[in-house]
């Protein structure tokens, strides 16, 4: 399907997605967390925290109230967002403070026109079988190259909207050729279920029933190993980083003991995961075992966030994505390695990470 360019609209969409945002905070509905006095986050002890229903220890740790336990001078207020486009145009509206949201998002957010003033601070996973492309039985598409004048669904600006362009791209697909359509995880089942779909790119835990009636095309995993890796994050905004960095580490010390239970007690991990979605312990347990999770040491290393006195990898990858979305046409213009190099927040590392 030709669209206009999302950045011709960008303007226009945040400036209503904004508005959106602000208003579900005045009314304590909503899709930003609640306000505080300064509308950045750093006016009192207010933690606005966006979480996303995926299977990860960021749940763990909302969970288990690890923040609470650890921050008890701090109120924490937790919001469910949908996807990493509605947490960056919460960031915009400076109503949320730390989120969980996907590796093309931030690539986005830390690109033109966005420029968003965040920094990445954590991994939360990476992305394997957790996400995929599946087409829905009777849809008559057995490989990727099928797609071709059928109708897939996404969540836009997301990190499975990257790996959908980018499995159509190594299948030598043009988008034009294929009707995108932007949807929610929670629509898409809903789409499926009604046959209006073909196909569908999404996380889990969305992926898990869609995959009970259809086929699956290909995986993050895959894509990962082709080059186009995706990733969750967890992002700071930089005015909390420098009001809050104490905060910031009890955060980040919460958020590696969930990776440690991932690792050592897989268990109490998947019945924390499955309270959080609904889910019983052996399937939250099955979910967890689909995505890729770090030793917290590993965070450190050269190939992720790396140390105060190098950045590492994660930077490379954050501008490679950008790159590819400029070459898609999604952005205007890819942020050069100093400036996402900035946007990693390693202060404290690897002592912050230590057991």
């Amino acid at each position: 399907m030709s669209r206009p360019r999302l950045t011709r609209l960008l303007p226009v969409v945040l400036a209503a997605a904004t508005a959106a945002v602000l208003a579900a905070c005045g009314d304590g509905t909503a899709s930003g967390g609640g306000g505080s006095g300064g509308g950045d986050g750093t006016a009192d002890r207010t933690i606005r925290i966006a979480y996303q229903a995926f299977p990860s220890g960021d749940l763990i740790v909302k969970n288990k109230g690890w923040l609470e336990q650890a921050l008890p001078g701090y109120t924490i207020k937790w919001t469910k967002f949908d996807s990493g486009a509605s947490v960056n145009t919460a960031f915009v509206a400076k109503s949320v403070d730390i989120a969980a949201i996907g590796s093309s998002p931030v690539a986005r957010g830390l690109s033109a026109p966005l420029n968003i003033p965040y920094q990445v601070a954590f991994v939360l996973d990476v992305a394997g079988d957790n996400e995929a492309l599946v087409a829905r039985d009777g849809a008559g598409v057995s490989s990727v190259a099928d797609l071709r004048g059928k109708k897939v669904a996404t969540p836009f600006a997301s990190t499975s909207h990257y790996s959908l362009l980018a499995a159509l791209d190594k299948a030598g697909v043009p988008e034009s050729a294929v009707t995108l359509v932007d949807l929610e995880p929670q629509d898409i089942l809903a789409s499926w279920t009604r046959g209006d779909i073909d196909a569908a790119y999404v996380w889990l835990p969305t992926l898990e029933e869609i995959k009970k009636t259809g086929r699956t095309l290909i995986s993050s995993r895959e894509l990962a190993t082709a080059g186009k890796p995706t990733l969750d994050l967890g992002v700071v905004s930089t005015a909390f980083v420098q009001a809050h960095p104490d905060a910031v580490d009890a955060w980040r010390k919460a958020e590696a003991r969930a990776l440690d239970l991932i690792s050592s007690d897989p268990d109490a991990a998947a019945q924390a995961v499955g309270a959080e979605l609904n889910l019983s312990k052996d399937e939250a347990g099955a979910q967890l075992s689909q995505g890729v999770f770090l030793k917290p040491a590993d965070l450190a290393s050269p190939e992720w966030l790396g140390t105060p006195d190098k950045v590492g990898g994660l930077a490379r990858n954050l501008v490679s994505a950008a790159q590819f979305l400029k070459d898609q046409q999604k952005i205007d213009a890819v942020p050069d390695l100093a400036t996402v190099e900035r946007a990693i927040y390693t202060k404290g590392l690897p002592d912050v990470l230590a057991p």
